[in-house]
């Protein structure tokens, strides 16, 4: 019987236990007043600013550096090109050179062919050499 006579005042003691621990969860939170949402504000539009322009930037390097690979793509092609031209070249020479277009030009130039060709000893001095020195 103790407990029903009990009851109102419990009901009542928890009513005032929520109310004050309520006013007392509300005094660790910090008053939020409107210059502290502005400055939030503020903050918010200055890193999304600076997030804006970090990309900006990155899309800016990654164009130039697409625009160097073309240009590096276009240079490959040209000394590829430059080194076909030289292989041609060489081989311009190599047949102008060759012993059957040298013996066609000498014919076309009116030289003749030796029937008995007389070939120099450079390393032994001969008889001949000696007799025109002394004569």
């Amino acid at each position: 019987m103790a407990l029903a006579v009990l009851a109102p005042t419990i009901s009542r003691s928890r009513k005032l236990i929520v109310q004050n621990s309520s006013k007392v969860a509300l005094k660790l939170l910090p008053d939020i007043s409107a210059g502290k949402q502005a400055d939030r504000k503020y903050f918010a539009i200055f890193v999304s600013f600076v997030g804006i322009s970090g990309l900006l930037f990155l899309l800016f390097i990654n164009t130039i550096l697409a625009q160097d690979a073309f240009v590096l793509t276009h240079l490959k092609l040209q000394a590829k090109l430059v080194s076909d031209q030289r292989e041609a070249i060489a081989r311009e020479i190599d047949q102008q050179s060759s012993p059957e277009s040298l013996s066609k030009k000498a014919l076309a130039l009116g030289m003749k062919l030796s029937d008995a060709p007389i070939f120099l000893n450079v390393d032994k001095p001969s008889d001949q050499t000696e007799s025109v020195r002394n004569g």
